[in-house]
């Protein structure tokens, strides 16, 4: 396009593919790209040192322009483009078309005696992105997704996140597929589990250790409990038997970080 063109119509290329991507995981994994909106998520990804492919941005929201990240294809929005095709108000008017990263085991790079969290199919995006959050704020070594139900890139997770999906490690595979990676690893693998488990509290988790928790509604699948090298648990004080994922994964991390620090 001509330097200083905005875009004014909903039906330009280039918005459909910004669309299009936001909307389909099989056009993001057809095409390695994603679609990133917003001041902290684009420095995050930054940051992560993801590739930005396009940059778009609306003059008239952003202001300055002394953040946009530097590329030679820029391209401006007029606002109620922007405001159609972004995916929440609050987001200051910039979106970027960024390329995906590789998430396979082969690809983490674990320090001595790493702090891994495992999630195992977890179901909605605002859960996977509140687990990538936790991660980032602890400063976790990796977060491996089991069985993954949602893609990694699903705008929700990127929101829910905060733009944290950019910073952690993250890798995705089969139970089995982590469980080998883990031991091959000699990393101890504590599963949360709500009977025939240990509490959390008297477990030793200063070694390489792995924290695994599964879905609210059905826990982990009986592999990782039969492969765990000890199956932990949370005690519950009402008359619930179980907290929100995102929240029980904290309780443990914060746990095993206090037992590393002191």
């Amino acid at each position: 396009m001509t330097p200083g063109t905005i875009i004014t119509s909903l039906q330009n290329p280039w918005i459909k593919k910004v669309r299009v991507l936001k909307e389909k995981s099989r056009e993001r994994k057809k095409t390695g790209q994603i679609v990133i909106e917003g001041r902290r998520e684009v420095a995050l990804a930054l940051k992560g040192g993801y590739t930005i492919d396009t940059v778009f941005y609306c003059p008239d929201i952003f202001g300055s322009s002394e953040f946009l990240p530097p590329h030679h294809h820029m391209i401006q929005l007029s606002r109620p483009v922007y405001e159609r095709v972004a995916h929440r108000g609050s987001t200051e008017g910039i979106l970027v078309i960024a390329k995906a990263k590789e998430h396979s085991l082969e690809h983490l790079k674990l320090k001595k005696n790493p702090l891994i969290l495992v999630a195992e199919a977890p179901e909605k995006p605002g859960n996977v992105g509140a687990l990538l959050r936790t991660a980032d704020a602890a400063n976790l070594d990796a977060v491996c997704i089991a069985n993954p139900k949602s893609d990694l890139y699903n705008p929700n997770i990127i929101r829910s996140s905060v733009g944290c999906v950019f910073t952690t490690q993250v890798a995705m595979g089969s139970s089995e597929q982590i469980i080998h990676f883990l031991k091959q690893h000699e990393i101890k693998i504590y599963c949360a589990a709500l009977s025939a488990a240990k509490d959390y509290i008297s477990c030793d988790f200063t070694r390489a250790t792995a924290l695994v928790v599964g879905t609210e509604s059905e826990g982990l699948e009986p592999l990782w409990l039969e492969q765990a090298d000890q199956n932990i648990r949370i005690p519950m004080r009402g008359e619930i038997d179980s907290m929100n994922v995102s929240v029980s994964a904290a309780i443990l991390i914060f746990e095993a970080i206090r037992q590393r620090e002191y």
